[in-house]
């Protein structure tokens, strides 16, 4: 996904094997991740995308201090989502920590290296649903 604050940013879904980096967007004061080589479209990621980064994670908390997670890999998830016009992406650690993905410090890169498994449905299930709103979300199993 990408943070509400992105949503006029141009942007693609992430794919495993990615190259990202950590960036603030043009117009506006999120960060997020963008391709090395695309650096002005965002790279949103789905809930349960597992990143790891080159060197351990850094985060600021906005003029002055800034600090290190002794960790490289972490999954990204979406935190506050009953609330709106507040961030919502975020990276949860191996220590269960999650910082939001704005408080990342700037330059920093990543690699996808796993998607969360699509959803699946039952045939049943998909016929109760309507196909335009089954139809993108769900993989078919018999």
């Amino acid at each position: 996904m990408c943070d509400y604050s992105l949503h006029f940013i141009a942007s693609r879904p992430a794919k495993v094997g990615d190259k990202l980096v950590s960036t603030r967007f043009p117009q506006t004061t999120t960060r997020g991740f963008a391709s090395v080589d695309e650096r002005n479209v965002a790279v949103c990621l789905l809930p349960g995308t597992e990143l790891a980064f080159e060197k351990e994670v850094q985060c600021e908390t906005g003029i002055v201090f800034r600090w290190k997670f002794r960790h490289r890999v972490a999954k990204f998830q979406q935190v506050n989502k009953g609330q709106s016009n507040v961030h919502h992406d975020a990276l949860e650690f191996p220590d269960s920590k999650i910082v939001l993905l704005t408080h990342l410090c700037e330059g920093q890169h990543a690699t996808v290296l796993q998607l969360p498994a699509p959803l699946r449905a039952t045939v049943d299930e998909v016929r109760r649903a309507t196909v335009d709103e089954a139809w993108p979300h769900y993989s078919l199993v018999e």
